[in-house]
């Protein structure tokens, strides 16, 4: 059973939530709703988060997308798909993804593509490109990257 939280105490609990690590607005509403706060308190709490610098969208998006590309090893697409499902708006998407210089995207995608087809234990060669491309397109890389990769790759095999 959840508690019923005053103001105050909401006020103290989701500072903490924020404080912890960067969140966007619709994981702290979220948050707000299961702790069974109506909608004024929502709003007067969230102003307060925005003007205490609790909350940023910007700094989220920006975090976000540096954080899943460096240890998740996401492409852009993913982000994307993940920011939007988080309500973000598509200026701070694309603000977001400057963060990721064109060079460490090349560098983690030829360096995560190299790795798992060498762990790739299929014989079949159309498998083998099946189950490559379904990764690397499940992680987010724009698919002309992808088939580009794979085409390399099976040329290296080849020589």
């Amino acid at each position: 059973m959840n508690p019923v939280y005053s103001i105050k105490a909401a006020l103290q609990k989701i500072e903490q939530y924020c404080a912890y690590q960067e969140r966007c607005h619709e994981e702290v509403i979220q948050k707000l709703r299961s702790m069974k706060m109506d909608s004024d308190e929502i709003d007067s709490i969230m102003v307060h988060l925005i003007s205490a610098n609790f909350l940023n969208e910007e700094r989220f998006a920006c975090s976000f997308a540096r954080g899943k590309h460096r240890i998740k090893n996401w492409g852009k697409i993913r982000i994307v798909n993940e920011l939007k499902s988080k309500k973000i708006t598509q200026t701070l998407i694309n603000i977001a993804l400057k963060e990721i210089s064109p060079e460490e995207y090349a560098t983690t995608f030829h360096t995560l593509a190299e790795r798992h087809w060498q762990s790739i234990r299929e014989t079949n060669l159309m498998k083998k490109r099946k189950k490559f491309c379904d990764y690397m397109l499940r992680k987010g890389f724009e698919s002309n990257l992808v088939f580009e990769k794979v085409k390399e790759l099976e040329k290296l095999k080849e020589d």
